[in-house]
């Protein structure tokens, strides 16, 4: 179940960003208040487009896993403007296939709620897990788009990401 983020998910959410394992993925782990901060940010995109990233709940399971949803892309980025499809999930939630299904059904509601075009994502190229998901979401990848994250320093192994489009009928493989 995709939900709003509620003050409970605030210290697992702060968990999530801190596992190794995910780190490894960023390149950095925020503190406890910028983790909260985080959560402001997304409770009011949510405000302001109607959408955004929704805190992950299994239904009869874990009250929280993880986040996925839409989000604006960092206009520092070079896929900007766009809207990019994101997801974050505890890595003990991995393999069972709640990111594919979350963001499939959050790429749904971007073309027919929101009304989008062309939905992006983006991830480091060491990230293939990710990679996964965004084929299964029928994401094509634009080798032309790969870009250096400017946030992260020169020489970093994580800098070089990798982009995929999806555009309305993109046909996941759930």
């Amino acid at each position: 179940m995709l939900r709003p983020f509620g003050r409970a998910d605030l210290a697992p959410f702060a968990d999530l960003n801190a596992h190794p394992a995910v780190v490894e993925s960023l390149g950095s782990c925020p503190t406890r208040a910028e983790s909260d901060a985080l959560v402001a940010r997304y409770a009011a995109e949510m405000e302001i487009e109607g959408w955004g990233l929704w805190a992950v709940e299994v239904i009869g399971g874990a009250p929280f896993i993880g986040v996925v949803g839409l989000h604006r892309v960092n206009p520092s980025l070079p896929s900007a403007p766009a809207v990019e499809v994101g997801w974050r999930l505890h890595p003990d939630q991995w393999g069972h296939g709640y990111a594919t299904e979350a963001a499939a059904a959050a790429l749904a509601f971007g073309f027919t709620e929101a009304g989008l075009d062309e939905i992006v994502a983006f991830t480091t190229t060491r990230n293939l897990r990710s990679q996964a998901v965004m084929t299964r979401l029928g994401m094509e990848r634009d080798l032309d788009a790969d870009f250096e994250h400017p946030s992260l320093p020169e020489g970093s192994p994580l800098r070089r990401h990798v982009l995929y489009r999806a555009r309305p009928g993109a046909a996941p493989s759930l």
